[in-house]
């Protein structure tokens, strides 16, 4: 079944109901499962589950260990562009917001890589604004020529392509791929995505596999929390991680939970994922998905990341801006979102070791 008619059918399904008649046996079972199946993530995730924060934690950080030791991949994000054709009512960059409008040079993205190297990163996350007219393949392909001449990894968060075209960006040396479906419900997607090309369901929720088969080493994929009922957003997102895993064996699937910060424009979360459920959810994912990797952006608070940092999560951002340029010059343009953490590479690295794990710049070299 392909993952468009998976995800519809569990669309129809009563999560919230079938959620709240789960009870502490069911937890329990799905804690003792040597395999978690899709009852055991709905059990994992339901409001019984809230009774069981240590048992999870104590499982989750020994499925941690036990397959990615104790380390912490560092990466940080550059923004190349802030211009969108799309019209998404939470996002600061959307094209209905009246904002300064720029676009990096490839002299300024050599300055901002000659600034972050200096930090010692590796691992560089590209974004651009969704709009292929401003940042075409071309562009983001000579972008990556100049950095990898500086970095060993180059992933991107760009508009959503053609296998083929993913193909051309792994060629000129990217190797991973970050894509948000944002919301899993295709009601309240519609409302949230009025214009441009985003509007496509179906075209987004492929996107994953486009990367997978293009031959990407890693790909990302997650929903925003604040748009839809989170728990369910967090099984279907789940459940999109296990598919592409099972069909992809050679690509690495991991998972990011970006809760939503203020962006330009006005909009309030109508749904709130709290520290206590953002753990639990965490948790949930790792049981479930044990080979998986969890992201941790700067959304988040410097205190919470720190104390998260054993529970699961396998790469964290540091250091990072999210206006266009900013690290070799301070940038005046309006950020996508607030940063919640600004800590330094440096403080962010310490931070890590001082809770007992290792800071890992570089994971992997090209042959």
């Amino acid at each position: 079944m392909k993952i468009l008619e998976q995800i519809k059918s569990w669309n129809r399904y009563d999560f919230t109901g079938a959620a709240a008649k789960m009870t502490g046996r069911d937890v329990e079972h799905a804690l003792s499962a040597e395999r978690v199946d899709e009852q055991g993530l709905l059990a994992l995730l339901s409001p019984a589950a809230r009774d069981y924060f240590e048992p999870m934690a104590v499982k989750a950080r020994d499925i941690t260990l036990r397959h990615f030791g104790r380390t912490i991949q560092l990466y940080i994000p550059l923004y190349l562009a802030n211009y969108c054709s799309n019209s998404c009512t939470y996002c600061g960059f959307s094209a209905k917001n009246k904002i300064g409008r720029s676009k990096l040079t490839m002299d300024e993205i050599e300055g901002n890589a000659a600034e972050i190297a200096k930090t010692g990163m590796k691992h560089i996350l590209i974004l651009t604004g969704e709009s292929r007219a401003e940042s075409p393949p071309e562009y983001i392909i000579d972008a990556v020529k100049i950095l990898r001449k500086y970095f060993v990894s180059v992933s991107i968060e760009v508009y959503p392509m053609e296998t083929d075209e993913y193909r051309m960006l792994k060629d000129a040396g990217v190797d991973g791929l970050t894509i948000y479906q944002e919301t899993y419900d295709p009601g309240v997607y519609s409302e949230v995505h009025p214009a441009g090309k985003k509007r496509d369901y179906a075209y987004r929720l492929g996107t994953p596999a486009r990367g997978a088969e293009a031959g990407f080493r890693w790909v990302n994929i997650g929903a925003l929390y604040g748009l839809a009922e989170p728990a369910k957003e967090s099984f279907m997102s789940a459940l999109h991680a296990k598919y592409l895993q099972n069909k992809y064996i050679d690509t690495e699937i991991s998972l990011s939970l970006p809760r939503m910060n203020e962006a330009e424009g006005g909009y309030h979360a109508k749904y709130t994922l709290d520290d206590r459920d953002y753990v639990k959810t965490m948790l949930a994912f790792r049981i479930f998905l044990p080979r998986a990797g969890i992201t941790l952006s700067t959304r988040e608070r410097a205190e919470f990341r720190d104390r998260l940092l054993p529970l699961g999560i396998t790469r964290i951002s540091a250091g990072s801006m999210t206006t266009v340029g900013g690290y070799d010059v301070q940038s005046a343009d309006v950020p996508q979102f607030e940063v919640s953490d600004c800590r330094s590479v440096d403080e962010v690295v310490k931070a890590i070791a001082e809770n007992g794990y290792e800071p890992v710049f570089q994971d992997w070299v090209a042959i």
